[in-house]
């Protein structure tokens, strides 16, 4: 048997058995640096799945298997566009009647047909209903500047001061300026 064995182990083979050692061994460090290194992009404990990957083949296998779908980059990418999604979306309002999506624009909604906004008289554009002037055209809204107007100040005042606005009258000359019968004098 010894001298089967000395025939068949020579020095080419035991060459060849020390190469593939070699390769065995460099290909274990580089899984285990391989499984280090995907932990650590995929924002898991590294230094844990580093112990694990020791475990000859076993270790990367379960590492393999068990690890996260995603790179902590691709995830960060996802969430950008998760939010960025979001953004366009709070573009878009929803029908209060029937929770239809429409756009900032719209005048009516286009499944109910129920009025969403106020239109400028004068150009025509979409108008929101706390708008006291278009934006657009700068025509004034009418109806909508009289009741703010109406409940910020008093007729006559300027203000909360108490002093009349610029321009208005004082109110005894006002009285003064009418005569008993109600015209203007000339």
């Amino acid at each position: 048997m010894e001298e089967l064995l000395s025939v068949l182990w020579t020095e080419q083979v035991q060459q060849a058995v020390a190469g593939v050692i070699i390769f065995l061994v460099i290909l274990y460090v580089l899984s285990i640096i391989w499984v280090i290194r995907d932990a650590y992009l995929r924002g898991t404990v590294w230094y844990v799945w580093a112990i694990v990957a020791l475990v000859p083949l076993l270790g990367v296998i379960a590492y393999c298997l068990l690890r996260p779908p995603l790179l902590q980059i691709d995830r960060d990418e996802q969430e950008l566009e998760v939010a960025l999604k979001q953004r366009q979306l709070q573009q878009y309002g929803e029908c209060a009647n029937c929770g239809y999506p429409v756009e900032a624009d719209y005048v009516l909604c286009p499944n109910c047909h129920n009025r969403l906004k106020n239109q400028c008289g004068t150009c025509g554009k979409a108008l929101d209903p706390a708008w006291t002037v278009c934006p657009y055209c700068a025509t004034p809204l009418p109806g909508i500047a009289a009741r703010r107007s109406g409940r910020t100040a008093i007729p006559g005042q300027g203000g909360a001061s108490g002093r009349p606005a610029a321009g208005a009258p004082a109110r005894g000359a006002e009285e003064n300026a009418r005569p008993a019968g109600g015209h203007a004098r000339q």
